[in-house]
This record gives C-alpha cells, sequence and structure tokens, in this order.
C-alpha cells in the first residue's frame, strides 16, 4: 500500500487525548509504528485493563484476557489448538461470499491470527483492518492476499470514526466483551449507512455439560456452587440487542 492509502486510512481514526495509545503495523509485518491519530481516551482505560469505564459490573477482566492471548500466542506448537477459530473463521468467510458485492474497506475484531481474513480474497475484500488487545497475536503472520493494517485495540473500545468501514467482521471475540449491547452500537457506529456486520460468538447452552457438572459436584461437596464458566447471551436475545443497536434485516 502506498503511504498516501496508508495516510488516508488512518485519518479514519478518532481522535482524543493527548499521546497515541496504540499501534500499528505495516500491512502483514511484525514491526510497529506509532499511531499518528490517537485514540478516544477510553481506549486508555481498556488497554490498560480497568474495565469498561461506564459503570456497568465488569464480569471479564480485560488486563487477564489480554495476558492470556499473549501467552497463547508464543506456545510452541500453539496452531495445533487453533482448529475451532479455523473453522468458524472459515463459515464466517463463507458469509462474506454470500453477498454479491465488493468491500473497499472492512474491520476484523478481535481477528487475532487472521483466522477469516485467509478465507477471503482481494476481489470481495479489498482492505483490511484487524485488530486485537494482544500484541503478540497481532505478529503471528498467516498467509493473505488481502492488504491489512494491523491495529491494538481493545473490542471493548473501537478507535474509529464513525461510517468508515463498508464491512465488519468479528469472530469468537465479543462473547468476551463486558458491554455487549455497548460494543454492538460502536460497530454500528463505524459502519457506513449500507454496511455489513457479520459475526459469530460462543453463546447459548455452551458447555452446558460442564456447567451442569461443576455445580454439582460443588453442591455436594459445598453445599452451594458459584459459577466456573462464562455467561454467554442466548440466541433469543441477540436480536434483540442488535435491533437496539440499530442493526436492519438481522439473521441470527
Amino acid at each position: 500500500m502506498s503511504s498516501r492509502g496508508t495516510q488516508k486510512l488512518l485519518q479514519g481514526l478518532r481522535t482524543a487525548g493527548s499521546a497515541p495509545a496504540g499501534w500499528i503495523g505495516s500491512g502483514l509485518a511484525s514491526r510497529y509504528c506509532r499511531l499518528t491519530g490517537k485514540l478516544r481516551s477510553g481506549s486508555n482505560r481498556a488497554l490498560s485493563g480497568s474495565g469498561s469505564g461506564r459503570g456497568s459490573m465488569n464480569v471479564f477482566n480485560r488486563e487477564m484476557k489480554k495476558r492470556q492471548k499473549n501467552w497463547a500466542a508464543v506456545l510452541q506448537n500453539g496452531h495445533q489448538y487453533d482448529y475451532l477459530r479455523d473453522e468458524v473463521g472459515s463459515r464466517v468467510a463463507d458469509r462474506v461470499y454470500d453477498i454479491a458485492r465488493t468491500f473497499p474497506l472492512a474491520l476484523d475484531i478481535g481477528g487475532g491470527k487472521s483466522h477469516i481474513a485467509e478465507h477471503l480474497s482481494k476481489n470481495v475484500v479489498e482492505r483490511l483492518f484487524l485488530t486485537d488487545i494482544s500484541q503478540q497475536t497481532l505478529k503471528v503472520q498467516r498467509q493473505s492476499e488481502i492488504p491489512t493494517q494491523r491495529v491494538l485495540a481493545d473490542e471493548e473500545f473501537l478507535p474509529f470514526r464513525e461510517n468508515t468501514f463498508d464491512l465488519v467482521l468479528s469472530s469468537l471475540t465479543l462473547h468476551w466483551i463486558n458491554d455487549l449491547p455497548g460494543g454492538l452500537r460502536q460497530i454500528h457506529q463505524v459502519l457506513k449507512p449500507d454496511g455489513v456486520f457479520i459475526g459469530a460468538m460462543v453463546g447459548g447452552e455452551t458447555l452446558y455439560e460442564l456447567r451442569c457438572s461443576l455445580q454439582l459436584a460443588e453442591m455436594e461437596r459445598e453445599g452451594g456452587f458459584s459459577p466456573h464458566v462464562s455467561p454467554y447471551t442466548a440466541v433469543t436475545d441477540l436480536g434483540n440487542l442488535l435491533g437496539q443497536a440499530g442493526f436492519t434485516m438481522l439473521t441470527v
């Protein structure tokens, strides 16, 4: 990508605060340079792991999640454990191909190791921004023919201006954010009026057997139980959340 094209893309970043709060890579290179546009002030709190900053209860420790992803990214033979993300990423990509149009600029939220992008062609997505909370994960390079800019950013605070992207993608990451309604509203805001959002998240009765087994065992031994499995959003609630965020023509 030319320097002029890169600068044009960077103009889509929101500006706030007094110092850069993130990093961006050039293409798929592992070398990073400071963002010339500054993330909005909330991003500083998110990247430091202090939660959503909106007074809501934080179920997930975002700082701990970042540490987990950094640790997983440097595991030897870690790719052997990516089979689920690869499978879901390919299915999300299939949904993109179902739409008969080309997307000039797309955003992959929590894209990590490009589990979606590696299944897409530049004939469908011309340019891609890929974000993740983990810097180590962003350094992992996978084969992709789409010119990609990698941005270190928390999914809870998207550092982009409104009406920036033609397509927003997300695969297996939204179930770990504390404010899902707020996250969906942010996705709607960064999309252009005729933009498309395609995502996949863990939900409903996922790990139901494990949840029941832990509860029964703890009831027997302790006389009570506490949650050991992440709470997941029911499918019946997702449509309402998407509608409240402003999305139309919903398919869940």
